[in-house]
């Protein structure tokens, strides 16, 4: 697994544009609760920041789940291998957890890759981290768990989609509520993603541009 290089927030520049990352996980737990500017910031201090490479790899099959990550900025591609070839089964960008609690949790060996398809900043945590930001942070116990529900709950509708949509209306769907993937991730991991051959998908383009 290769180290990711620390960002410690007190010494980043004091800009708004480079805010704008650590805002994120702001307007995430905003989703499920109110905070004040105070609990805003210290929030933001608590939380441990990492940047990885284009290519890294966060976690590989057989390895020990051991952290959860929340993307900051970048993108972050699940998959499996499946006879040596790769199955992508998720993309992570902005504003999304990467959260595995079970494995981690109960540290069981994980099924899947994690890997950077951009240069990525997280924030990362350990249950020995959550158990500690929860102590500082009690009202955000129950936020965790509504997270981790509709996390849940989306993983449901994308598993439902690919079994009852055929190839094109996955793409649709695709150009409907996450459009930015199409520009930021290769065509061959995009079609694994909808489950076709990168000619396959071409032809859907080819398709849906003459409609």
């Amino acid at each position: 697994m290769e180290t990711p290089a620390s960002i410690h927030p007190a010494a980043a520049p004091k800009s708004r544009r480079s805010r704008e990352p650590q805002q994120q996980i702001i307007r995430y737990i905003s989703q499920f609760t109110t905070l004040s500017e105070a609990d805003a910031a210290e929030i933001v201090r608590n939380m441990k920041f990492r940047t990885f490479k284009k290519g890294a790899v966060l976690l590989k099959e057989g390895q020990a789940v051991k952290l959860c990550y929340f993307v900051l900025k970048g993108c972050i591609r699940q998959y499996f291998l499946v006879d040596g070839e790769e199955k992508t089964t998720n993309f992570y960008t902005e504003g999304q957890p990467v959260t595995p609690y079970e494995g981690t949790y109960k540290r069981v060996p994980s099924k899947y890759y994690l890997a950077c398809v951009e240069d990525t900043i997280v924030t990362i945590s350990s249950p020995e981290g959550e158990v500690s930001f929860f102590e500082k942070f009690p009202h955000l116990e129950s936020v965790s768990r509504l997270a981790v529900e509709e996390e849940l709950g989306k993983s449901q509708d994308r598993f439902t989609s690919f079994i009852l949509n055929s190839p094109e209306e996955r793409y649709l769907d695709l150009l409907k509520n996450r459009p930015d993937l199409l520009d930021r991730v290769p065509q061959y991991q995009l079609a694994s993603f909808l489950g076709v051959t990168p000619e396959s998908l071409s032809r859907i383009r080819k398709r849906i541009m003459i409609k």
